[in-house]
């Protein structure tokens, strides 16, 4: 009790209980030492107070009702889809928290606050995932965090606190030129538009971009030989000239869109990228080429710059 001057029990300590003088609190909540006035006068109640407060190692307001791990999820999703974030970031988003969802039912925490870092090093020890995609679920579950403790709903962002998995990454290489010959002379051997596989591998080959930007490249975006986009990653403008055979490979083909070359306009654009990356693998196997995956068509494209001296930065 902190008895004001009026009190008659002043002089019995702070620990006499039976005056109805404000209740305080003095001590230590793990490493963080509190002093503060409970705004009680109500000793049983202040005494709730504080076992919710060591049982939910974080500071609430007296009657005040901890965040569910559900709903702070649902509001964080709906912040990132405000903020414009792509449908794929979104789903990985959904991913990681609907497994932390499970891992909470699993123990019994259905608070957000009740999360403490033991718990969280149980729940990245339950990832199956290789060294990168921990990294990244990693960085997502940090970024979660930093939206709750911005929202005040969490005393930190804990994850920050769990050391980044080892990962292993050596740099993907570019394509050979005779890599590059047997790639496109497995075209044919495909039972699909051979064509237009073609046309297809010769964009990715000597345009830079991504697949996906690959795969829904729109047909006004080609000027004569000038080609111009903007990234669906980054929303940059990306100018390149094509060589001309690549002009015409892409010319020579049976249309199957009025706006786009590879692409109906019809479903999601990371399914139609997903539909290439699948057939690409084929080709690879057909070509003989070991480890073969799209992004060794930018690295081709980026060393073959830099070989006939184009800047780094250009």
């Amino acid at each position: 009790r902190r008895h004001l001057k009026t009190c008659d029990h002043k002089s019995d300590g702070r620990k006499y209980r039976r005056c109805r003088f404000p209740i305080w609190v003095d001590g230590f909540l793990g490493d963080v030492e509190i002093r503060k006035s409970l705004e009680l006068r109500d000793w049983e109640k202040a005494q709730a107070t504080i076992r919710e407060w060591e049982a939910e190692g974080t500071l609430t307001e007296p009657g005040a009702t901890p965040i569910t791990l559900a709903q702070a999820q649902e509001d964080f999703l709906r912040d990132a889809e405000a903020r414009g974030l792509r449908q794929p970031t979104l789903k990985k988003y959904r991913v990681m928290l609907a497994q932390l969802t499970a891992f909470g039912e699993k123990e019994g925490r259905p608070f957000l606050s009740q999360f403490d870092l033991p718990a969280l090093r149980r729940f990245r020890e339950s990832w199956i995932d290789g060294g990168i995609s921990a990294l990244k679920k990693l960085e997502r579950l940090r970024a979660f965090y930093r939206f709750a403790h911005e929202s005040g709903w969490v005393s930190e962002n804990l994850p920050k606190k769990l050391g980044n998995p080892k990962v292993s990454s050596p740099p993907t290489l570019p394509f050979t030129k005779d890599q590059m010959v047997s790639i496109l002379a497995a075209c044919p051997k495909y039972s699909g538009d051979a064509q237009r596989l073609r046309a297809f591998t010769l964009l990715l080959r000597y345009s830079g971009m991504r697949i996906g930007d690959t795969a829904t490249c729109a047909r006004d975006r080609l000027n004569g030989r000038r080609l111009l986009l903007y990234m669906q990653k980054t929303n940059e403008p990306v100018f390149v000239v094509l060589p001309q055979f690549v002009v015409d490979a892409l010319d020579s083909m049976a249309p199957i869109s009025e706006r786009y070359f590879f692409w109906t306009g019809e479903g999601d654009r990371d399914t139609v990228a997903g539909n290439w990356r699948r057939t690409l693998r084929k080709i690879f196997k057909a070509a003989g080429v070991k480890g073969g995956h799209p992004h060794r068509f930018r690295d081709t494209f980026a060393v073959d710059l830099l070989l006939a001296g184009v800047p780094l930065e250009q």
